[in-house]
């Protein structure tokens, strides 16, 4: 989802290009999280981090992302009160994203030996029955989303939405569908790799590897959507 044709040129495409240039894609042989093992390619969107001004492009676009599902006449994002980070990949863009829409930050953070409760903390103030967003920077199997969106709910708040820079798509997306919350992505791997190929970044054995392993593990996804 996007603004405008002018935008689909040069919001997902230019992100997916600044992460190549900032060395954010990588082949060979990885585990990635919970779920995925020997994978070919390994995504690292905390590159970010060393760029401001490319972490802040990045906001804006999930910022579009967000306003334009919330404006459609059927809406495709539920209206928000606070932003929920998933710890620990998601508390970078969710205080960004925080800043940049005016909306709480909260995030869910394990329980420590000291805590009287075991069970998870969420950090911020908040009302019971008011809605949040579930922010990551990556989906892979979407264990941690899942621990997140629990913790959330059982203290009382509501979340139908969560977003992602990147959509590995290796079940996050149906896992969350199961839980009656949508999973938006600004990138999908395969997608992103296709992009990638035709502009001559990367080819060959990688590209295939890749793109077979999606397929073989995963739910791809068929466009920058």
């Amino acid at each position: 989802m996007t603004s405008s044709d002018a935008e689909e040129v040069h919001g997902r495409p230019w992100l997916a290009e600044t992460f190549w240039r900032l060395g954010g894609l990588q082949f060979g042989d990885f585990s990635v999280g919970r779920t995925a093992r020997n994978s070919p390619v390994y995504f690292n969107a905390k590159v970010l981090l060393s760029r401001p001004d490319a972490l802040k492009r990045a906001i804006e676009l999930i910022t579009e992302d967000l306003e334009l599902g919330m404006a459609r006449r059927n809406r495709t994002v539920d209206p928000f009160d606070g932003i929920a980070g998933v710890p620990i990949g998601g508390l970078y863009l969710a205080t960004a994203l925080s800043l940049r829409m005016n909306r709480p930050l909260l995030y869910v953070r394990p329980p420590r030996e000291a805590d009287e409760v075991a069970a998870p903390h969420i950090e911020g103030i908040y009302r019971p029955g008011e809605r949040v967003l579930v922010v990551d920077d990556l989906a892979t199997g979407g264990g941690s989303l899942v621990e997140t969106i629990i913790a959330l709910r059982d203290a009382g708040l509501m979340v139908s939405d969560a977003i992602v820079l990147i959509d590995r798509e290796q079940g996050a997306m149906r896992r969350l569908e199961g839980m009656g919350v949508r999973l938006h992505a600004i990138l999908s791997l395969e997608v992103t790799l296709r992009h990638l190929e035709s502009a001559g970044h990367i080819g060959g054995d990688d590209f295939e590897r890749a793109v077979a392993y999606i397929h073989r593990e995963g739910e791809p996804r068929s466009e920058f959507d």
